[in-house]
């Protein structure tokens, strides 16, 4: 039997946010166990007394509402929910550059890697996205110093940097058809911080699935550079030739941490299809197939076990998926569905396949009445940011499909 500390301190671990997990941490080394106990009582007092977020996303008159399993299904989808949607993106964006002003793998990132090719169902994507980041890319390109923690080795700011060349490059490529200044120099900002290995190290606290494996990642710088017009083909520059060079050779040869590695083998086919050999398409995509469920959908969390997911699991996230009530037997989420489904057409599926169809089916059932995809954040289980992420890639999954036509967006 556990003592009683322990007991206490792991049945409150889902009250508190990673700083107090912290602290709680260093209560526990330091202190007699009564006081322990005490502590850790009393934090938990004062985590009920933290008012929950009434909003995912606030500034001025936009005021997104915290996502929640429990918001109506939508009665009929088609062009208003659709319309919808790309409100929700459009708020989440704008509200997120408006107030917190920082590069991100949750709202901005998917905003400038996916909205930019959407301009004919939705309008341009917000110049006041590009511009906020544009404004964060460093104005001269130094040396970044390597980082250790625990044993691991990382150039910080690494997933940022990843995201913004991304973005940049996106919008590049689907509304201006050249790769501007910006882009250019966010390019090199993230060969910068590129591990000797050849990969980007994806470090920090964890977002399943956006901040989680190393071949994720590098899989995003590949996609920056195979998007950015004409930068790969007209590429002169000895050391980011190098740089390029040493992630092809790292994405072919780097074993996969998970099922999730192994499935995006088939969007590395896409984007840099000598690097991956036929049997292993194959492979992947038999996997791929061989997850989804008899609902039609997919899970995230059947991809992987939960400590392969990253190499620094926290207690509070290993706590906090674990006591979800479908931790032994995952539903279908929003995220993994529209992933499946891009993945799919990505690898030259009709869009007529049954798994599409189904898929597809699915998405359709469970959009909600505010446009967005519900799914349960992975993370802190607050804000439930995946939420947009999720809501992104099911338009990219229907835009792939052919179900955002632009005489439906009027």
């Amino acid at each position: 039997m556990k003592p009683m500390r322990e007991l206490v301190s792991i049945r409150l671990l889902a009250a508190f946010d990673f700083t107090t997990v912290g602290t709680v941490k260093l209560v526990r080394l330091a202190l007699p166990a009564s006081l322990i106990v005490f502590g850790v009582l009393t934090l938990a007092a004062h985590a009920q007394d933290k008012p929950k977020p009434k909003f995912q996303y606030e500034s001025g008159d936009i005021r997104v509402s915290v996502p929640s399993a429990d918001e109506p299904r939508v009665k009929k989808f088609g062009p208003a929910s659709l319309q919808a949607a790309a409100r929700y993106v459009e708020d989440g964006a704008l509200a997120w550059v408006r107030e917190k002003s920082c590069v991100n793998c949750h709202t901005t990132g998917p905003y400038m890697t996916e909205r930019t090719a959407w301009t004919r169902q939705f309008g341009k994507p917000s110049d006041e996205v590009l511009a906020d980041f544009v404004n964060s890319v460093p104005k001269e390109i130094k040396p970044v110093k390597q980082s250790e923690k625990n044993g691991h080795k990382f150039y910080s700011g690494t997933f940022s940097s990843v995201w913004r060349a991304l973005g940049l490059v996106e919008w590049d490529r689907h509304l201006t058809g050249k790769t501007s200044e910006p882009a250019e120099r966010a390019l090199r900002d993230m060969f910068a911080r590129q591990s000797d290995s050849g990969a980007f190290v994806s470090h920090g606290e964890v977002e399943i699935p956006h901040i989680t494996t190393d071949f994720e990642l590098t899989l995003q710088a590949a996609r920056a550079i195979t998007a950015a017009p004409g930068w790969l083909a007209g590429l002169k520059d000895e050391s980011l030739l190098a740089g390029v060079a040493k992630m092809k050779d790292w994405l072919r040869t780097s074993a996969p941490k998970n099922d999730f590695d192994r499935i995006l083998k088939l969007q590395l086919a896409h984007y840099l299809p000598e690097l991956v050999p036929q049997p292993e398409r194959k492979a992947a995509l038999a996997l791929l197939s061989s997850k989804q469920h008899t609902d039609g959908g997919w899970s995230v969390r059947d991809m992987s076990a939960l400590e392969d997911w990253h190499f620094e699991i926290s207690d509070f996230v290993r706590q906090f998926i674990t006591s979800l009530p479908d931790a032994a037997k995952p539903e279908s989420d929003a995220y993994m569905t529209a992933l499946a489904v891009v993945l799919l057409r990505q690898s030259d599926v009709p869009a007529t396949d049954p798994r599409i169809q189904r898929g597809l089916a699915w998405l359709k059932r469970e959009q909600r009445v505010s446009g967005r995809w519900w799914m349960h954040s992975l993370y802190r289980g607050n804000y439930h940011y995946i939420t947009y992420i999720a809501t992104v890639e099911a338009l990219k999954a229907l835009d792939l499909c052919g179900e955002l036509p632009p005489a439906g967006m009027k």
